[in-house]
């Protein structure tokens, strides 16, 4: 190996440890993300890392894939089980990825489609700079109900009777409260409309029965990532309940060869770990997700921050939604900056009223990786303290990280899963 090329190595290795240090000693709180377990690791850092097997369980377009075969199998199995649905598609290497096959399968391009609006918190996928735009679909978005942060119900069913989408699709990436599903689903079927959710965020939640049901809410296609509060390996799952098989064949054909020809076959081996892991423990991790959002929300409120949706608990979800200054001020920008240097992650987030994804005045905190680490309502608290500290007291962000990375020795390992 020359000089230049142990350097390069080195440079990256370094940064590949300084990165795992940074989450393992301070507060990973960004609400997309999560931590895998023991068993989904040695999955995922296996041989199946570079290998295909292009099609389904049996009808394979390569040779050498009957151990994945089984593996797949179990897995399909697994997520119809955890999920109760008839159809589980597993092979999407991300949601976005799930997002892309659902619409190939429901809409061709210039259909009409009514989603949420990304200044409401609807995820990128879900507008024309995302997978609705790559598919060539003529978006409108629901009147949103900043109070209750979620489409206001009587104008987005009206908006859909007006528009009369093919596809009314629901979900969103800042997702504090249940999608009123039911009420809209239903009007999305009057007018002739496929109805689908996104659950990337919430699907651990959702599968742990501790947030919505969407298949049972009127949804004919379930679309999430893998990687969220669902924690498993990066990827996605693609889920309906409909019992038609030509649609079932549509999903799959969607997926590949729709948009994957190698979906990862290591991540794939890793969610089938996970969703055993989630059969065995998912609803009591759901469960400690909530009650610890709901914990950090008012602890957060009690030590004197604007956290939204207070008239409603602030949240049933993963998620926190703070503001911290004046709409496009960029002051959530700031904040993020300076909890970082206290070994706090988090992301700046556009709240209603913002205008500017880049100077936004709001952060969107999660508690899923710190739940899966151990922590509950009394580490909350503190975690709550700790914000303070840096953002109102304006203590020196390195003393704070003192505190941050003594609370956190006491949880380093992952819970809710099987030991090796």
């Amino acid at each position: 190996m020359s000089d230049n090329h142990r350097s390069t190595i080195s440079q990256i290795l370094d940064a590949v440890d300084r990165s795992g240090e940074h989450y393992g000693t301070g507060f990973p709180m960004i609400a997309s993300e999560n931590v895998i377990s023991p068993l989904v690791r040695r999955a995922c850092n296996s041989d199946l890392h570079g290998r295909y097997a292009e099609g389904l369980p049996g009808k394979r377009y390569y040779q050498g894939c009957d151990d994945f075969d089984t593996i797949e199998a179990i897995g399909i199995q697994l997520a119809q089980k955890v999920f109760n649905s008839s159809f589980a598609n597993i092979q999407p290497t991300s949601g976005t990825v799930s997002n892309i096959g659902a619409l190939k399968a429901l809409v061709k391009p210039g259909d009409r489609i009514s989603a949420v609006s990304t200044a409401d918190g609807g995820h990128i996928s879900h507008a024309q700079m995302g997978a609705v735009g790559l598919r060539g679909l003529d978006l409108h978005t629901y009147p949103w109900d900043i109070d209750r942060m979620e489409p206001d119900i009587d104008a987005a069913a009206a908006m859909i009777r007006d528009t009369e989408p093919a596809l009314a699709l629901f979900g969103a990436s800042v997702f504090l409260f249940p999608t009123p599903l039911e009420e809209l689903a239903d009007v999305a079927h009057e007018i002739g409309a496929r109805v689908m959710y996104d659950g990337a965020h919430v699907l651990g939640l959702i599968a742990g029965g501790v947030f919505q049901d969407p298949l049972r809410e009127g949804a004919d296609v379930m679309t999430g990532s893998s990687h969220k509060t669902f924690p498993g390996p990066q990827g996605g799952f693609l889920l309906s309940n409909n019992d038609d098989e030509k649609f079932h064949r549509r999903l799959n054909n969607a997926v590949f060869p729709g948009t994957n020809s190698s979906y990862h076959l290591h991540h794939v081996a890793g969610k089938v770990v996970a969703l055993s892991e989630f059969e065995a423990f998912g609803k009591q991790y759901a469960r400690d997700t909530v009650r610890n959002a709901k914990a950090l929300a008012a602890a957060l409120a009690t030590e004197g921050f604007d956290v939204l949706a207070e008239d409603r608990g602030f949240t049933a979800s993963h998620q926190v939604l703070t503001r911290h200054g004046e709409t496009d001020s960029g002051a959530g920008r700031k904040a993020a900056a300076m909890l970082e240097e206290a070994g706090i992650i988090t992301n700046m987030n556009m709240l209603p009223g913002d205008t500017k994804a880049m100077t936004p005045s709001g952060l969107r905190l999660g508690v899923q990786e710190l739940t899966r680490h151990g922590m509950g309502t009394t580490e909350m608290e503190e975690v709550a303290t700790c914000f303070r500290r840096v953002l109102i007291d304006q203590e020196d962000p390195s003393t704070v990280k003192t505190r941050v990375n003594q609370i956190r020795s006491d949880f380093t390992e992952v819970r809710y899963c099987f030991q090796e």
